[in-house]
């Protein structure tokens, strides 16, 4: 019996067939000018590709995807102690949290969202816009695995539900990381991010005091961020709305203007 998976030639012949041909006769002739084995290169099957997805309705979501993101950078600009950093501790600072700072606004929101599958791209289709955007240009797809880990960290945070102060705190602990690589004052930061933490966990056992546990299950909630990509958030929810536009840059320019 045959469990070899014929999918991609399969699929190549159904949806390319003028490219299959074409392929197929180099793949001959070149395998009779030579003793190389096309047979020994690793393909990837089309099994195993993952469903690229949108956003079934993008206006709409969009729409309130854009407005918590004006409230985090607004959050991050009111902060005195934000402020107070130097020029380029402030930019790597937005550059690496403000992702999982926005998915800590679309949680205090409540925004929710569904997504539809996306039919797969053709190859000439890929090679254009990759020639368009460039070759140092690298946007994720939104695949459905993605949008089931960040939906699923939503909904953590949503079973906590957590007051005003406690996401304010929370905000607090992760914009201020000292682990962020060329940091100019990353012991100042140190010290912020433990103020954070350290106030955060007077306000849940002020509020909480009968859930000791409470304080451990929101740091834990909040280590779900890291896995979540900036890419995907950026594709899904704002790629829409901005087209080719780089959102870093806009988020810099918002942050930074008077």
């Amino acid at each position: 019996m045959d469990n070899r998976c014929h999918c991609s030639v399969r699929s190549d012949r159904l949806l390319n067939p003028i490219l299959f041909n074409i392929l197929s006769q180099l793949d001959n002739s070149n395998s009779r000018s030579n003793n190389f084995s096309y047979g020994s290169i690793p393909h990837r099957c089309n099994c195993e590709l993952r469903p690229t997805v949108c956003l079934k309705r993008p206006l709409e979501i969009c729409k309130e995807a854009s407005g918590v993101l004006v409230k985090t950078i607004h959050f991050m600009k009111n902060l005195p102690a934000f402020n107070q950093l130097p020029p380029n501790d402030r930019f790597l600072l937005l550059k690496s949290c403000w992702a999982p700072l926005f998915i800590l606004g679309l949680a205090q929101e409540h925004v929710d969202f569904e997504v539809t599958d996306v039919p797969a791209d053709s190859m000439l289709k890929k090679i254009l816009l990759q020639r368009h955007r460039g070759p140092e240009t690298e946007w994720e797809q939104p695949t459905m695995a993605g949008v089931s880990k960040l939906k699923s960290c939503l909904k953590k945070f949503w079973s906590l539900d957590l007051s005003p102060k406690e996401y304010a705190y929370l905000k607090g602990t992760t914009i201020f990381n000292p682990d962020v690589p060329d940091l100019k004052a990353p012991l100042f930061i140190e010290g912020l991010q433990q103020e954070a933490q350290h106030a955060l966990s007077e306000v849940v056992q002020l509020l909480h005091p009968e859930r000791q546990e409470r304080f451990a299950r929101i740091l834990l909630t909040a280590s779900m961020l890291q896995s979540i990509t900036p890419g995907l958030v950026t594709e899904l929810l704002f790629r829409p709305v901005i087209g080719q536009a780089d959102l870093l840059e806009l988020l810099v320019g918002m942050l930074f203007c008077r």
